[in-house]
């Protein structure tokens, strides 16, 4: 098969008009023509860091619609699924994966923190599955402070990746100074949660690959223009379907070509470097390298025509032309008939003093703060401000409770995506709502609730869809809009989802109650 066009060499970093000769899933020959072409041919695009199970898609879902945007790959971290359902989770989503490439980093903290409650995933399953030819890579070390107390078991995961010569993935948000020394030198070697330009540039002097993330909640990449983009890649960490099908990787580069890095550099960012990071066969067109090619029109607007996967045709004019045959998989969810009283939180005053979780718009931290709430009939109230929240374990009904600046004037909302432990987790301003809410999605999903009930079922380790994208979109969006209309002023749902991620300073809740990220321990939620 011949393909002809304006080649853009990520390599050399040049574009001239060419013809690839490809034979079999490989690129067979290069040959330079002198000719004039309207298209450009491109490597195929890689997210080199993803939790495919955030879009809301099983694999093979996700990948119908992210090969449209000239995605041939991903690296997926399953932590998500691990924390669930352990090694059965990353077996199914090896399982489902199809259409694209897959490619895996382990799960390194599973639990994430040892102070959370979720499924494991120990030395005896990461020695197992890091032998696999499609596992890559160490998944990010989120429980950095395990890293620096020379935690036993997650030293050894280490030592087993560096066994086997898999990078070791980072995950290190605002560590600097010595601590972040002593961090990288276990040999971790990139990190996707820098949140500023100075931080991320530390890293990078001390030989971390940067991942300039950009997500559906976490939107880095303007805080960090001006790193060294030989040492970056360009990623997504979270992305819901409903961004997805608004562009995935394509969306990324355009977006770095509107911030003024280069078209060859913002497109190196998701092929050339990350395929050397992790040692894949493909990212650059060269003779002997995986055939997976994406045709755009435009090297600005990334607009792409067509995608090429192996050598095989798979994407034309927007439409994936191989259909998604997705597998089954349970909720892993056993919860009890929660009734209002599991959502009171008592006190004998009239007024209270509480801790208070503040989110950050844009970003994964939060911020502590405090509260006067009433009480009333012996039970601390929420305000159209302040809303209630708690987390109910999936395996055995406990219930952590608290508060969180966020907006409703009535009802409730949950979801039993909740990283990464993924309890579920419901916020609301009457109990008796939160727990209507809890019942409605014992199977797996989210809701919203008041005088109706609108809900997007998720039956895959209550994560994931089996439906295609467009619906899934869709049933999601009716959701939003009806929180919306409950007094929720933006998207509540891409917060609520991480405020259990107890590796992320400064406060978070789980199944066990409030927690203080920096002190490492669990704090009372009414300040006496």
């Amino acid at each position: 098969m011949l393909i002809e066009g304006n080649l853009v060499d990520v390599k050399k970093e040049s574009i001239y008009p060419a013809k690839i000769e490809i034979e079999g899933n490989k690129i067979k020959g290069i040959k330079e023509l002198k000719k004039n072409f309207s298209h450009y041919i491109l490597p195929g695009f890689i997210d080199a860091h993803i939790h495919v199970e955030s879009s809301l898609l099983c694999p093979s879902r996700f990948a119908e619609i992210a090969s449209i945007h000239g995605t041939t790959a991903v690296i997926t971290d399953a932590h998500e699924i691990a924390n669930v359902a352990g090694i059965e989770g990353i077996k199914y989503m090896m399982e489902d994966a199809s259409i694209i490439k897959f490619f895996f980093a382990l799960p390194s903290c599973v639990p994430s923190s040892p102070f959370d409650e979720s499924a494991e995933m120990g030395i005896k399953e990461i020695e197992e599955l890091i032998k696999m030819p499609n596992v890559v890579a160490l998944g990010e070390v989120m429980d950095y402070f395990g890293v620096l107390e020379g935690k036993k078991d997650l030293i050894e995961k280490i030592k087993i990746a560096k066994k086997y010569g898999k990078p070791i993935d980072g995950h290190a948000p605002m560590l600097r100074g010595k601590e972040l020394e002593k961090y990288v030198s276990y040999g971790i070697s990139t990190c996707h949660e820098s949140v500023s330009y100075e931080e991320a540039k530390e890293k990078q002097t001390l030989g971390m690959k940067i991942m300039i993330r950009e997500g559906s909640s976490a939107k880095n990449m303007r805080d960090l223009l001006g790193l060294d983009y030989n040492e970056c890649f360009l990623v997504t960490d979270d992305l819901l379907v409903n961004d997805l099908i608004k562009g995935h990787m394509d969306m990324l580069i355009r977006k770095a070509i509107e911030y003024g890095i280069d078209e060859i550099k913002a497109i190196e960012m998701v092929t050339i470097n990350p395929a050397k990071h992790y040692k894949l066969n493909m990212g650059v067109i060269e003779e002997g390298k995986e055939a997976d090619i994406v045709i755009v029109d435009n090297l600005k607007k990334i607009n792409v025509k067509e995608v090429y996967i192996n050598g095989e045709l798979i994407v034309r004019n927007k439409r994936c032309l191989k259909e998604a045959k997705p597998k089954k998989l349970k909720s892993y969810i056993k919860i009890r008939k929660m009734e209002a009283k599991d959502f009171f939180i008592p006190h004998k005053k009239e007024k209270v003093k509480v801790n208070v979780i503040e989110p950050i718009p844009n970003q994964l931290i939060t911020k502590k703060g405090e509260a006067l709430l009433e009480v009333k009939n012996g039970n601390v109230i929420a305000t159209n401000e302040i809303s209630k929240v708690a987390v109910v374990n999936r395996r055995n009904s406990k219930i952590g409770l608290g508060f969180v600046r966020l907006s409703m004037d009535r009802g409730a909302i949950a979801s039993s995506i909740s990283h990464d432990s993924h309890h579920i987790i419901v916020l609301g301003r009457e109990e008796e709502k939160m727990a209507v809410a809890v019942n409605e999605i014992k199977d797996g999903g989210i809701v919203a609730v008041d005088e109706k009930i609108v809900k997007l079922d998720l039956p895959i380790a209550g994560l994931m869809s089996n439906e295609k994208a467009d619906k899934v979109a869709s049933k999601f969006e009716r959701v939003v809009e009806y929180a919306m209309q409950l007094g929720c002023k933006q998207n509540p749902f891409k917060i609520l989802s991480f405020l259990t991620l107890l590796v992320i300073p400064e406060i978070r809740i789980s199944c066990n109650g409030l927690f203080d990220v920096e002190k490492q321990k669990f704090i009372e939620v009414i300040e006496e």
